[in-house]
């Protein structure tokens, strides 16, 4: 299975839509939305661009988290896009401060 497929699939989940709920919600077609999105899932079909952008819209994660192969980074990318603006600001700052 591929990166995009398993974080498709956990960030569905954890969102506690079904794969007909999100792909209605990304703007498929109601009558094929969960089969397009079991497809995506199973790494058997990618979607263009744009929809990988509606998708994680619904989903409310980066598109970048969708594409990330390193665990760690992707729950970086989760918890930084969960941030407000000043909080995000601070974070840039401290990794400025501790970077080389």
């Amino acid at each position: 299975m591929s990166v995009f497929a398993q974080r498709l699939k956990a960030a569905r989940i954890r969102t506690g839509l079904s794969q007909e709920r999100l792909g209605i919600e990304a703007g498929l077609d109601p009558m094929s939305a969960s089969a397009r999105m079991n497809r995506y899932e199973l790494g058997k079909r990618v979607p263009d661009a744009p929809l990988v952008e509606r998708i994680a819209s619904v989903l409310d994660v980066p598109v970048a988290y969708l594409h990330s192969a390193n665990d760690d980074e992707a729950e970086l990318l989760l918890k930084f896009h969960r941030l407000n603006k000043k909080q995000r600001a601070k974070v840039v700052a401290f990794i400025d401060e501790v970077s080389p």
